[in-house]
């Protein structure tokens, strides 16, 4: 049994968490994704960590385990995942010449012991162009991203410019606070 689990099936975080060269296992939490009445999209991505990483550790007594999650904010509400063109779209508009919050949250948990980091990335959009923001969605196919756009690849032409204190929090896992974490759990990250 492995001494990590990144409760994620995202072919992004895994790929990510890779770069530490540890060894980890996956598995897929079970948590209703859905906000809470009133509650912010900070707040919800720090919950859905939290969630993610207590389902999967529940499962795995004695194991740590990473959850993570990402929420954008546009007009103080959270965009999730678009899950089909037409919302790629849609969300892509909405966030066209504007600046948006991406709220990523971290958990590491094994048992009763819980260490959290979050991380805020400002984006601002370019002004796009309907025929744009349809080539990039048909190019890219990003329904599974929140904000639907891959910053690793197309995506960063959609920017006027990016602020974060961690270039892969964009991505979904913020690795700086992901190897501070792991350190204070014992593990051996450079």
């Amino acid at each position: 049994m492995p001494t990590l689990i990144l409760a994620s099936t995202s072919p992004y975080r895994r790929g990510l968490l890779e770069r530490f060269g540890l060894s980890f296992g996956t598995a897929r939490p079970d948590v209703d994704e859905t906000a809470q009445p009133g509650e912010d999209p900070a707040d919800l991505a720090c919950r859905l960590a939290r969630a993610k990483a207590g389902d999967v550790a529940r499962q795995h007594p004695g194991v740590w385990v990473i959850g993570s999650d990402q929420v954008a904010e546009v007009d103080d509400k959270a965009l999730g995942k678009s899950g089909s063109r037409p919302g790629a779209v849609a969300q892509l508009q909405a966030m066209s010449g504007r600046e948006v919050r991406f709220h990523t949250a971290l958990c590491l948990q094994r048992d009763a012991i819980t260490h959290q980091a979050a991380d805020v990335t400002l984006v601002r959009f370019r002004t796009l162009a309907p025929a744009e923001i349809e080539r990039y969605v048909d190019a890219e196919r990003p329904f599974d991203c929140a904000g639907s756009f891959k910053i690793e690849g197309l995506g960063i032409t959609l920017f006027d410019a990016v602020h974060s204190d961690d270039p892969t929090a964009l991505i979904g896992l913020p690795l700086i606070a992901t190897a501070r974490l792991l350190r204070l759990a014992g593990f051996a990250v450079p």
